[in-house]
């Protein structure tokens, strides 16, 4: 499958990707509906990745470049008929590369019952260094990871 990945702020696209991320898992669980969905993908500092293949809208990544956390993957989707043929793999590595230019560290969170997305994760280097008990929702936690190519005294961006 040859697909690109691009940055997008055509509200259209936000939109569409709005509507897969509220219609898809971990987000219905977590009780994101639309209007959460496309808040979560406006705001200072925020960019916003989508990847295709012929036009077709596979998946998107919303990264937070500013603040503490400078380097937050906020929200990773990919559509379901694409999960498992390395869509979500090819685009946390894009997010990785975008990250590691101004930030030694990537932080990502990922739910507790969300175990294929913290698999994934943690094949590629991720390591849990917090969790937050009932952040969202009563009965599932949320586990902080981060991925990180040194101590931020010794980063230089680039």
């Amino acid at each position: 499958m040859s697909f690109y990945i691009e940055s997008s702020h055509d509200e259209e696209v936000l939109e569409q990707c709005a509507r897969m991320m509220s219609k898809s898992q971990p987000w219905i669980t977590l009780k994101r509906g639309f209007n959460d969905c496309i808040e979560a993908l406006h705001g200072c500092d925020k960019e916003v990745y989508i990847i295709k293949c012929d036009g077709e809208l596979l998946g998107f990544s919303a990264l937070q470049m500013g603040g503490v956390f400078k380097g937050y993957i906020q929200s990773i989707c990919i559509a379901t008929h694409v999960q498992g043929k390395g869509i979500g793999t090819a685009l946390l590595k894009f997010c990785e590369e975008r990250i590691f230019k101004v930030s030694p560290n990537a932080f990502i969170c990922v739910s507790s019952f969300n175990v294929d997305a913290a698999r994934l994760y943690y094949r590629l280097g991720y390591k849990k260094i917090g969790e937050l008990t009932d952040f969202i929702v009563r009965g599932h936690d949320e586990f902080l990871l981060r991925k990180t190519v040194g101590p931020s005294s010794e980063f230089i961006s680039v």
